[in-house]
């Protein structure tokens, strides 16, 4: 994008509306709405929202692994998030791969790193201790520093068969070996949620909080445990992960309830849901949370502010002047929309998230 280049009457989350100027790349100008000059104008006639890029913090961006695997920009940019963390697709064996499939995509990228080499590869990685290799997962992070910002870990039956709670034991142990985060996927038992919650520290990520499944977080009263408690009093980072069973209306009616609410909301999207549902784009979840009753300002927030907080790049999260430009182009449809969850329920909303366009590293691009 050459020149300057103007989004007129765009609003802010926080109601005021503006125009942003851009030029090589960058915002050179926050003005007011209507002043602002530029070779090319887009006006939006303060029908559309702007926020800083969406950030989503769970995807599976790997082309290769199936089920668990999608093209990056067609998870990207193409539905609004301009900057994409795959949970853990690969391992040490296929990280190398992981980032040379990323080097053409226009969508920003970092990834959690599988604590089990093989990654993705089966569905079941954790079943087998063997595969859990400190020295060449140490040696995928020394060589891909600035696109790892975390591990992955899924502990569930199906995922750490009858290993229980010992994957999260070592991968606990490669955290503190490598100064890096927790992303922990919780579901099914065992190992009981209790085993999981005890060995999870500040910063340390839960996703799939909002799950249905039996394991879950809540008692049979619909009161949190105390262990969940006691981790989110620890700072335990609260991530949605919606994806294709990890999702509940009533699950997340109660969190709501209860006061417990996200710090970031992210898709767990792949081809098969993006494709079929129940996750389909980060704007169909983001619908989800306006049916709940969440405040626009809190739900665009955990796709911005606090993704960007927790990634340590607050400049992901900010529109400001200097910065190089990622904003997302949003409006509210006022439309009754059929919402799903991963559990079949439907609701129907009055209001829908619509995606009308990006700015991705500078350059403009209507969806």
């Amino acid at each position: 994008m050459t020149g300057r280049f103007v989004l007129q009457n765009v609003k802010m989350v926080e109601g005021n509306a503006v125009d942003i100027i851009l030029e090589n790349r960058k915002i050179v100008e926050i003005v007011p709405p209507g002043t602002g000059i530029g070779e090319k104008v887009m006006d939006y006639k303060h029908k559309v929202f702007v926020s800083s890029g969406w950030i989503d913090m769970h995807v599976h961006a790997f082309p290769e692994f199936d089920p668990y695997g999608d093209d990056v920009d067609e998870i990207g940019y193409k539905t609004g998030v301009t900057t994409i963390i795959d949970a853990g697709s690969t391992g040490a064996d296929r990280l190398p791969d992981l980032v040379s499939s990323c080097k053409n995509s226009k969508t920003n990228v970092f990834a959690f790193l599988n604590i089990s080499r093989i990654g993705l590869k089966r569905i079941d990685e954790l079943s087998d201790i063997s595969w859990l290799n400190e020295e060449e997962l140490k040696k995928a992070i020394a060589e891909n520093r600035d696109f790892i910002i975390g591990l992955k870990a899924r502990i569930s039956k199906s995922v750490v068969g009858t290993n229980g709670v010992e994957p999260l034991k070592i991968a606990r142990k490669f955290s503190a070996d490598t100064d890096l985060p927790l992303m922990v996927h919780i579901g099914s038992g065992p190992p009981n949620i209790n085993e999981v919650l005890d060995l999870l520290e500040e910063k340390d990520i839960i996703t799939h909080y909002l799950n249905g499944k039996a394991n879950n977080l809540f008692d049979d009263k619909g009161k949190p445990l105390p262990e969940f408690s006691q981790a989110i009093e620890r700072g335990v980072h609260l991530d949605v992960g919606h994806g294709t069973a990890s999702f509940s209306f009533p699950t997340a009616e109660t969190a709501k309830k209860c006061g417990i609410n996200f710090n970031t909301i992210s898709t767990d999207i792949y081809r098969r849901n993006r494709l079929n549902g129940p996750v389909f784009s980060m704007a169909n979840v983001l619908s989800k949370f306006l049916y709940l009753g969440y405040p626009l300002k809190e739900v665009i927030d955990a796709v911005t502010i606090n993704a960007a907080e927790w990634l340590k790049k607050p400049e992901l999260g900010r529109i400001s002047k200097g910065d190089i430009a990622n904003l997302t182009l949003f409006s509210i449809e006022n439309e009754s929309t059929p919402l799903l969850d991963s559990e079949g329920e439907k609701r129907v909303a009055e209001q829908r998230v619509d995606v009308k366009g990006v700015v991705i590293n500078g350059e403009f691009i209507e969806c």
